[in-house]
């Protein structure tokens, strides 16, 4: 069962274009700029969008096996979003999210989540709310870069922006030169052996707002890894969705310690 968590939160921790794209090229960072520059040129790219629908494929694979499912991803901006994930044109699962709450169900098993991040962050391994969710989605930084410290580094040709000040949790976003586009965000929990990593390998320009192409997370905890490769292929922008979602009957619910 928590494989379709992870790939239904990872296409979440996503039929032709209506949108035209274009993919954007990115620079290298050589020379050093200040934290709140990195900061105001990424909130300055264009996000001007109502709703989104995405359709998607994804890649799972964990330390004993590995799968290949489809994904609609539904957003209405700030409000909630609606992650379905297919194999062979089969729902297997749903999720729901909103700002106060997240639902689950999958078919296999026949069980269903209802609750709120805090019980879903310690089982997936990291804090999560709905606006860390929308942001990994859509590539933005997962935290609000306005109200942290950051120290600022030149890595691999992107900017480094590391928050040190829990010193319990490390966190890193990486930002290419051009267009301040977020290419890695990290999340590192030493003592509790877990690491969240999300890779952001390219980008595509659309007249409402830039997206990422593909989404890689990569996720240790315990020693037991995780790896989800989300491909997104189609895009549509403002339209008027719906959010279905109704646990089938006879379905067991669970609870999360």
């Amino acid at each position: 069962m928590k494989r379709y968590i992870f790939i239904t939160f990872g296409a979440l921790m996503l039929l032709s274009c209506n949108a035209r794209k274009a993919v954007i090229a990115e620079g290298t960072a050589n020379e050093m700029v200040s934290s709140s520059k990195v900061i105001e040129n990424h909130y300055k790219l264009k996000r001007n969008f109502s709703t989104a629908y995405i359709k998607a494929s994804a890649k799972y694979k964990d330390d004993h096996m590995s799968q290949g499912v489809s994904a609609e991803i539904r957003i209405k901006k700030d409000e909630q979003i609606l992650i379905s994930v297919r194999f062979l044109g089969f729902t297997m699962a749903k999720a729901l999210i909103t700002p106060q709450e997240v639902k689950y169900y999958e078919k296999i098993g026949n069980k269903f989540f209802e609750g709120d991040y805090s019980t879903l962050s310690k089982w997936l391994g990291t804090e999560l709310d709905f606006q860390k969710v929308q942001n990994m989605l859509i590539g933005e930084a997962m935290d609000d870069l306005t109200k942290g410290k950051y120290t600022t580094t030149i890595d691999e040709s992107l900017y480094k922006l590391q928050d040190a000040s829990n010193k319990n949790t490390e966190k890193a976003f990486y930002f290419e030169a051009a267009n301040y586009l977020i290419k890695k965000q990290e999340v590192t929990q030493s003592k509790e052996d877990r690491r969240l990593q999300i890779l952001y390998p390219g980008h595509k320009e659309y007249p409402e707002m830039v997206l990422p192409s593909q989404i890689i997370i990569d996720a240790v905890q315990n020693g037991k890894k995780v790896n989800i490769n989300i491909d997104y292929n189609s895009v549509s922008f403002n339209e008027n969705l719906t959010f279905p979602y109704s646990v089938p009957d006879g379905y067991e619910r669970i609870y999360i310690d």
